[in-house]
């Protein structure tokens, strides 16, 4: 960012990558999109709130409450259960330097701009057809996007109740403080998840630990 924090994080480790958009704050900055080869990526309101969540199945568009407001299926995942629902191209802001184009699978932009120059990751994933013919009626669930998801709402969390903590320093007042409506709705998802999900038993337990710690 102009300021000199670190906004776009590009990291590849053999045959996987992860690219990491933070926002602009020397310290503790929120994490407001993480994108993984594996074909799940997230984009987070300023809020924290979950705002895109994608597979390699399809996504959907959260408003800052949690509700859904769409969702769609990639055209590799046309012949799983359930109807085909096409995307329609989406592009948000970030914030004034950062910005997310989903036009398809393959193809997923975050831009950059800042003092006049760009900067472009594709973080889509290429699916082959003969790869989609192959692909089960259900994917099962990544466990590192479940992992990620429930550490992403304990943190989302510590830092509520650090700021309740710093709002109220008095310490009879911390057990009176509550997370926000759209954290307990993530929580009780991620938990749903756990429980109809094709995962094991460990990391069923290991998900449920980290959001109900």
């Amino acid at each position: 960012y102009p300021s000199g924090n670190l906004a776009v994080v590009a990291v590849r480790e053999k045959s996987r990558a992860v690219c990491i958009v933070r926002e602009d704050a020397a310290s503790c900055a929120v994490l407001r999109a993480v994108f993984c080869s594996s074909g799940s990526g997230t984009c987070s309101y300023p809020s924290g709130a979950l705002w895109i969540n994608m597979n390699i199945q399809g996504g959907q568009y959260l408003d800052q409450a949690g509700n859904r407001v769409r969702r769609w299926t990639w055209p590799s995942s046309a012949a799983s259960s359930g109807p085909h629902v096409p995307l329609s191209p989406i592009f948000i802001s970030l914030n004034r330097h950062v910005g997310v184009r989903i036009l398809g699978q393959d193809k997923i932009i975050v831009s950059f701009l800042a003092m006049g120059q760009q900067a472009k990751f594709n973080v889509g994933i290429q699916v082959q057809g003969n790869d989609a013919g192959r692909l089960p009626a259900r994917i099962p669930l990544d466990p590192d996007e479940l992992l990620l998801l429930a550490f992403r709402v304990r943190i989302l969390h510590l830092f509520h109740r650090l700021q309740g903590c710093l709002s109220f320093p008095s310490h009879e007042h911390w057990d009176r403080i509550k997370p926000p409506a759209y954290l307990i709705t993530q929580t009780l998802k991620i938990l749903q998840l756990c429980t109809t999900s094709d995962i094991s038993e460990e990391l069923r337990s290991s998900v449920r630990a980290i959001v109900n710690a």
